[in-house]
């Protein structure tokens, strides 16, 4: 079983490397849009610093949106989706290691570039520390989600306006949630607990969403 394991972390990461326009697509949508924004508005440090968590939030939910719609596509061309339910490792924790992996190529880097982007922008320490924490506990929440709509909309024509049509709704609330957690922090009230909320939804997607997108590629399969 651990064998198995290994040996899938090693395919995925392979992947990854071989179509590296996976995930530098997403990073320089991301970094392009993050430019715009005091191009397009305005340069006032205050007003900067005060819509910029936001800013960043719904950059990274685009740029996420963007990166998943390919998730499966490698694996739906060569036939791999077929052969993935015959493994000895259920398919639900072979998605998992699948999309961690995603999630760690696509959305970690944007997080590490929070820091300087939040300087830049002329957020305080503590923001920037506040903001990377809701980014670390919402991004997992964002991938899987817009993963089960991937999984549901697959073979389908228009996929991507599907998809945003299905996904937005659902991804909305936690970008309000991660935004809000931002404000909480400025204005000194205690953000435990909606990061405790954020935690707990982030488990809940990780766990169980991959049972829901293995039912719904079985689907697709049979269609």
């Amino acid at each position: 079983m651990l064998t198995h394991l290994c040996f899938i972390l090693q395919i995925e990461l392979l992947q990854k490397w071989r179509h590296p326009q996976e995930w530098l697509h997403p990073l320089a949508f991301f970094l392009m849009l993050i430019v715009l924004f005091p191009l397009t508005l305005t340069t006032d440090p205050h007003f900067l610093s005060l819509f910029f968590p936001g800013y960043l939030w719904t950059s990274a939910l685009l740029a996420s949106l963007l990166s998943i719609q390919t998730v499966f596509s490698s694996e739906m061309e060569e036939g791999h989706i077929e052969q993935l339910f015959f493994s000895e490792v259920p398919l639900p924790i072979i998605l998992i290691i699948k999309l961690v992996i995603h999630w760690l190529i696509t959305q970690l880097p944007l997080i590490m570039l929070t820091p300087l982007l939040g300087w830049l922008f002329h957020l305080s320490t503590t923001s920037i520390a506040v903001l990377c924490i809701s980014l670390l506990l919402g991004t997992p929440i964002l991938t899987f989600t817009s993963s089960a709509g991937v999984a549901l909309t697959i073979g389908l024509k228009q996929q991507g306006v599907l998809l945003s049509l299905l996904i937005l709704p659902l991804l909305i609330p936690i970008l309000l949630f991660g935004i809000n957690i931002v404000k909480q922090s400025e204005q000194g009230i205690s953000i435990l607990g909606s990061c405790a909320a954020l935690a707990g939804i982030a488990l809940l997607a990780v766990t169980l969403l991959p049972f829901a997108m293995t039912a719904a590629l079985r689907f697709s399969l049979d269609e």
